[in-house]
């Protein structure tokens, strides 16, 4: 298992056991985290749903496709959000994507910016990543500051990238390279 320590939190692989919290911390964050991201039906936030998500997930982590990070507070291992290198792809590109959601009671702490740092480190140093991308809604001024503290520059703006609640949403892309690292 794939453990990241930070002073205030540490990234743990998320595993079937941890379904459960998981779930109970997406459920607590569904109107929140909905803002800047698509809505989901019911089935979603069950118990069921995200051990069928996580088991995916640890699938696409044996082929290193994937890793998905549930972020635990330091002090007490609670689950307080989660972040993921997803849609890695091997050389020519040797890139990939980082993507997060902290619990909305744990903003403003630093947790998301320790948390992609964390993330920063494991791409570059043991996945061997030449460059890590972060789409985010240019309305989203919490994550902008995150990536921008974490070391990521804006590459520019993507025109209706995504359609979130019934809206095309223009998003910034930030990345890092490694020679940035």
């Amino acid at each position: 298992m794939i453990l990241l320590e930070g002073e205030q939190c540490y990234l743990r692989i998320l595993t079937e056991d941890d379904a459960y919290q998981f779930t109970q911390l997406l459920i607590a964050n569904k109107e929140y985290w909905t803002e800047f991201e698509p809505r989901h039906d019911n089935t979603y936030y069950t118990v069921a749903m995200q051990r069928d998500k996580i088991r995916e997930s640890l699938y696409q982590m044996r082929d290193r496709r994937e890793y998905n990070f549930g972020i635990f507070d330091s002090k007490s291992s609670m689950i307080i959000g989660q972040i993921s290198l997803y849609s890695i792809k091997r050389l020519p590109f040797s890139s990939g994507f980082v993507g997060y959601s902290i619990d909305q009671r744990e903003t403003g702490r630093g947790i998301g910016t320790e948390a992609v740092r964390l993330i920063n480190d494991f791409a570059f140093e043991k996945v061997n990543l030449h460059r890590v991308e972060a789409y985010v809604s240019p309305r989203n001024t919490g994550s902008v500051k995150v990536l921008e503290k974490a070391g990521y520059q804006r590459e520019g703006l993507l025109r209706q990238l995504l359609f979130i609640n019934g809206v095309w949403e223009d998003h910034y892309m930030y990345t890092i390279l490694e020679s940035d690292y």
